[in-house]
């Protein structure tokens, strides 16, 4: 059959973003879904909304293209593109089944159900599922259920290896010293953590027990990739490579073995860490050269809040650790959080300033469907009617939650993302190296039109140094 996969990630983007860091990296779930479609005998193709120029181009598009099923990820971000999306089809190709997945469906199933859009819903993991449903449909004498629950794998080597050839472009390097050719990759699913912004509803899709591919999976994967590319950086997409130091060490010796020297970056978490500095000594060995690092917060009653498991303390010693090491920080924190006061976000700016990470990452909290606080939220009240564009973002000035003095919490995204010595720009590539006050200018002369945290950043940044 001919199945159309629809990538709707322009919430904060817009149409036409399809280049630069973020903007380029590819959505391994669709992906994986293509290839074991693809392996189903299924013809498969992608409509990935960054770079299509608006919804006359889409609808055009849809009318052109021969499709008779589409399956359509969705966070809860995406909620109203996707729904938009699919209304589209509806209106132009009745016939097409429309499928959805993804953390938002599998997650709050009764709310999208209720959109007449979407003729099946699909919970959870959806490589085995889907080709399933597909093959169902290919028999018209068979029935397809309106909300299904995804099988899950249990040896994720069992999954097929992410289609990259659903993509047509090259994903690119976050920093100037990752060179291109970039890949990015996914070795486990799940997250053994509490954290109350994020679980249970991680635990929802993939179940409580985190699952990871061997050793053996993720080398032969970069083997192919290095053939297929000859990639020069990448980066592992994990929620937390380091939680299983069995793993990292066997990773690690496996990776020089096969005589890879490529720098690569991934995710870990401050207590382990500072736990394990002889680990971060391994990586930083066999090629890390950066962490994305969840800091969240600089005030320990917030941090114990989030149930997060770390403290100040750990924070500002794992970044020590990270330096001694040469490993470059890139900073996660969240501002407005509930119950969050004025001083505690100064407590997280002076924590940012000890750091000084190679990159700051702000988030404005979003609440977070599924989730242990998206639950107090409701119970409490403290969330604020929005639409789910709004309510869902992360990376909008939107207030979403009742209490937090937004005027200053603005005021702080802007004053801690300069405290990192480059700023990443989503939309046109990592650029050179050079002072984060110059990277701005840039930003105000146009090289970034759309992403307005980062331009109101450049302005107040500019106007800070002509103070000086």
């Amino acid at each position: 059959m001919k199945i159309t996969l629809i990538y709707p990630g322009i919430t904060d983007t817009g149409f036409d973003s399809l280049k630069g860091v973020e903007g380029s990296w590819i959505n391994h779930g669709l992906a994986i879904l293509s290839a074991a479609l693809k392996a189903d005998g299924n013809d498969v193709e992608l409509l990935d909304l960054r770079g299509m120029k608006g919804w006359e181009d889409f609808r055009d598009t849809v009318i052109a293209r021969d499709m008779d099923a589409v399956g359509i990820t969705m966070m809860s971000v995406d909620f109203n593109i996707a729904v938009k999306a699919a209304t589209i089809i509806k209106e132009v190709k009745s016939h097409v089944k429309i499928f959805v997945g993804g953390p938002h469906p599998s997650i709050l199933p009764g709310v999208v159900e209720k959109e007449s859009c979407f003729d099946c819903i699909v919970r959870g993991e959806g490589e085995v599922t889907f080709p399933r449903l597909i093959r169902d449909l290919a028999d018209q004498g068979l029935e397809i259920p309106r909300i299904v629950q995804g099988e899950k794998l249990e040896n994720l080597d069992e999954s097929p290896w992410a289609d990259r050839n659903l993509f047509s472009y090259m994903e690119a390097p976050a920093f100037p010293f990752f060179k291109p050719p970039f890949v990015t990759l996914i070795a486990g699913r799940g997250c053994q953590y509490n954290c109350n912004f994020c679980q249970p509803s991680e635990r929802i899709i993939f179940g409580k027990k985190v699952r990871r591919r061997s050793v053996k999976s993720v080398i032969d994967e970069l083997k192919f990739l290095e053939k297929q590319y000859s990639f020069n950086s990448w980066m592992i997409h994990d929620d937390c490579i380091t939680e299983d130091r069995a793993w990292v060490e066997e990773f690690c010796a496996a990776y020089k073995s096969s005589g890879f020297t490529q720098p690569f970056f991934g995710h870990s978490r401050a207590d382990i860490i500072c736990k394990n500095p002889d680990m971060v000594e391994m990586l930083a060995d066999a090629g890390m050269q950066m962490f994305i690092v969840g800091f969240e917060s600089g005030s320990d009653r917030v941090l114990k809040y989030l149930r997060k498991g770390c403290t100040r303390a750990q924070n500002l010693e794992a970044a020590r650790i990270l330096k001694a090491y040469k490993i470059k920080i890139w900073a996660n924190y969240m501002l407005g959080i509930p119950t969050e006061t004025n001083d505690e976000i100064m407590e997280t700016y002076s924590m940012l300033k000890q750091i000084a990470p190679y990159h700051c990452s702000p988030s404005y909290y979003a609440p977070h469907p599924g989730s242990d606080l998206f639950k107090l939220g409701e119970e409490q009240g403290f969330h604020l009617d929005k639409d789910p564009e709004e309510l869902y973002s992360r990376s909008r000035f939107k207030p979403t939650i009742k209490g937090p003095d937004y005027r200053f919490v603005n005021k702080m995204f802007y004053k801690t993302i300069v405290l990192g010595t480059e700023l990443i720009d989503p939309f046109g590539g990592a650029g050179e190296e050079i002072p984060i006050y110059r990277k701005m200018l840039l930003l105000l002369k146009g090289r970034i039109k759309r992403h307005a945290p980062f331009i109101y950043a450049a302005s107040r940044a500019l106007k800070q140094i002509k103070k000086k």
